[in-house]
């Protein structure tokens, strides 16, 4: 099984590119989803013990976490120490699921992938990018973003032209979906039976 690692700053079309390859059949772990599951879920009490301010109703409270880190680097390194071991483990466990279904490829969406080191734990990177005034464009339509919010943003994620640069494949999101799409399926195309290293460490790593 071939892992493909998806990625791309806000606002590029990461999402659609995400909902095509469901579309054609390829699985796809969406990182952002399962932090939501685990603010609601087995995160909780690590989450809890480190802010307790931001548990209401037994559940992480997404805002008042947001309260919490703001402008306190320091504090959202502790999060990131938290939240980031348990999306890696949600990851690999459903690697390991679709390689006992047979499956030929399998994406994981992870929005810092470079700025995390996430790339070493995919086969092939595909960055999708578009150009900045369409980027500003998408995200500032979105209810409640503001410019101020859309910087702040940003200097969370590498620079696109950084992100495209040590990228194995990019996507253009910048004219269309449909073109968009063919662009996907090209690189699938490309990638029929190649096999990746992923599944074989971690095996490894299993077996131990």
């Amino acid at each position: 099984m071939l892992v493909i690692g998806l990625t791309g700053s806000i606002g590029m079309g990461k999402s659609a590119a995400a909902a095509h390859f469901r579309g054609r059949g390829v699985p796809v772990c969406d990182a952002d989803a399962e932090v939501h599951r685990l603010y609601e879920g087995r995160g909780v009490a690590a989450v809890g013990e480190a802010f307790p301010n931001a548990i209401r109703g037994g559940k992480v409270d997404r805002e008042l976490l947001a309260q919490e880190v703001a402008g306190r680097p320091e504090k959202l390194k502790q999060l990131e120490s938290i939240v980031h071991p348990l999306v890696v483990e949600a990851e690999i466990d459903f690697l390991r699921q679709e390689e006992k279904r047979g499956t030929k490829f399998a994406v994981l969406e992870i929005p810092l992938l470079f700025e995390t080191g996430a790339e070493a734990r995919v086969d092939v990177t595909l960055v999708v990018s578009a150009p900045p005034e369409v980027q500003r464009a998408r995200v500032l339509a979105r209810p409640g973003m503001t410019i101020d919010k859309l910087e702040h943003l940003l200097k969370r994620q590498l620079p696109d032209a950084e992100k495209r640069a040590r990228a194995d494949y990019v996507v253009d999101s910048g004219t269309s979906l449909e073109d968009m799409q063919t662009q996907l399926d090209k690189i699938l195309e490309s990638l029929e039976g190649r096999n990746g290293r992923v599944m074989d460490t971690l095996r490894h790593e299993q077996e131990r």
